[in-house]
């Protein structure tokens, strides 16, 4: 059921995801069946406060909602609620069954299922660390920046769940060679870059266009963008504990970002940290 082979360029990898099943974790297939037995006491908040802790489950939703939206309606939703709030509760629990599990899914893959937990983990500080910085910011769009940064690394997700030994290579290579930059051993493994993966499946699904654009790295010269960016940055870095030499520099830069002093904004994130 695992891809063991890279497929040949972008097109070929977009192209399989298009089809390819997405698992959600089995704690958020578990809460979604007990919703479905109550369903008449359900609302939009109680049953986005499921999704909204499981990226993959946060990404079919939008991924769906796009899908139904007409050409000609500029009308975007650009959270989880209000992507209930158009879809309506019954149309959701018709549109989305029982969900099948990541844990099952991976069941003869514990390394694979080990590394999905921690990249979401990571993925929901982040979340964290971009909501403060753009509060801090005062910036108007802070739940699409906290959701771009909760999604930014789908793609390793997909690949964890249908190209675990493909990915567990990239993680083993880096390991071998801490230098070795993200994007070089993508290309080497999997013949693309995953940023480049995520910019098509999110445009394929027509995902909202400013959570498409928060969400490019190549833009990284608009402060909007840059907060997701070092929100990721650093959550990566941050992973194992402070003392990654990465770490510095990243503070700079989140200084820069918010106008502030590298000590007064190392305080402000290990606060941050320290609610998450």
């Amino acid at each position: 059921p695992y891809l063991t082979a890279p497929l040949r360029d972008l097109e070929a990898w977009t192209r399989y995801f298009r089809e390819a099943p997405i698992p959600v974790l089995a704690k958020t297939s578990e809460a979604l069946e007990a919703l479905r037995e109550d369903e008449d006491n359900v609302d939009a908040n109680s049953l986005a406060s499921v999704i909204e802790c499981d990226p993959l489950m946060s990404l079919k939703l939008l991924a769906h909602v796009a899908s139904k939206r007409r050409a000609e309606n500029a009308t975007e939703t650009e959270s989880i609620t209000t992507s209930l709030v158009m879809t309506g509760i019954s149309p959701f629990f018709r549109n989305f069954g029982l969900q099948p599990t990541v844990e099952d899914h991976l069941h003869d893959q514990p390394q694979a299922l080990e590394g999905l937990g921690a990249l979401m983990r990571r993925a929901d500080r982040a979340a964290q660390f971009a909501t403060g910085f753009a509060v801090h910011r005062g910036d108007t769009d802070v739940g699409v920046i906290r959701l771009a940064a909760y999604l930014h690394d789908f793609a390793e997700m997909l690949m964890w769940c249908h190209a675990p030994t493909l990915q567990l290579r990239i993680v083993q290579a880096q390991q071998a060679d801490a230098t070795l930059r993200s994007a070089t051993v993508q290309r080497v493994v999997l013949n693309i870059e995953l940023d480049d993966l995520r910019q098509a499946l999110m445009k394929l699904w027509r995902l909202p266009e400013l959570l498409v654009r928060i969400s490019d790295d190549r833009h990284a010269d608009l402060d909007i963008v840059r907060n997701v960016l070092l929100a990721v940055r650093l959550a990566r870095h941050t992973a194992q504990g402070w003392d990654n030499p990465a770490v510095p520099d990243d503070i700079a830069e989140i200084a820069t970002l918010l106008n502030a002093a590298p000590r007064v904004a190392l305080a402000y994130v290990q606060r941050i940290e320290d609610a998450v």
